[in-house]
């Protein structure tokens, strides 16, 4: 069965989402086999400089293996990969390049067929709903929702701040968005919502709190 943990954000030097992290990993088996998927910045190769940190992270939580994806593996390789795999692991950066990619090799239908627990962190969250909720920043001149790979009939918000109330109540006319900040999560099991932290739901143009 599925289960989703939608985690807002995290510092992984400090493993400050390690509650969270140590939650889904618990439900994947508690020694869980774990596949990672670094697709979401621009370098994305066997260099990738987080990996060591993310491993030793992942094996400190029971994993008893953590591999990586590679982009320019087949699509017969990431198949086995993840049919080997009891979690999958996205990470954040640039929700864009992340959601292109997982297509591009057909990453979202695995997902899509998969039945372990997927963790999305940042953009990994929000690649993982029916859109990606990205507000102005440094990055993006404007707020904009774009398509995920729909795992889930809501959108999330990452790295929640209030400052964003206007915002996010303005495109959730349109869309059921639950707000998650950092060192927060949103779980998904088979429609059923649970909360870990703060979570907040805007819809039609109201703000709620969620959990």
């Amino acid at each position: 069965m599925k289960r989703l943990y939608f985690l807002g954000g995290e510092n992984v030097a400090k493993r400050n989402s390690r509650e969270i992290n140590a939650a889904a990993f618990c439900d994947a088996g508690c020694a869980p086999r774990v596949m990672v998927f670094p697709w979401a910045r621009a370098s994305f190769d066997r260099t990738y400089v987080r990996r060591k940190r993310l491993f030793e992270y992942f094996r400190s939580l029971g994993a008893s293996t953590v591999d990586f994806a590679n982009f320019s593996d087949t699509l017969g390789e990431i198949t086995k990969k993840v049919e080997c795999s009891d979690l999958i692991y996205l990470l954040g950066g640039l929700v864009s390049v992340l959601v292109e990619r997982l297509k591009k090799k057909s990453v979202d239908r695995l997902l899509h067929k998969f039945n372990g627990v997927v963790v999305g962190r940042s953009a990994g969250a929000l690649a993982l709903g029916r859109k990606c909720v990205i507000t102005k920043n440094r990055r993006a001149p404007i707020s904009v929702m774009s398509n995920g790979i729909g795992l889930v009939d809501f959108s999330v918000k990452a790295h929640y701040k209030p400052s964003k109330d206007e915002v996010l109540k303005r495109l959730s006319q349109e869309e059921k968005i639950y707000a998650i900040p950092e060192r927060s999560a949103l779980v998904y099991d088979n429609g059923s919502l649970s909360f870990m932290g703060d979570v907040y739901l805007f819809q039609n143009g109201e703000k709620t709190r969620a959990g």
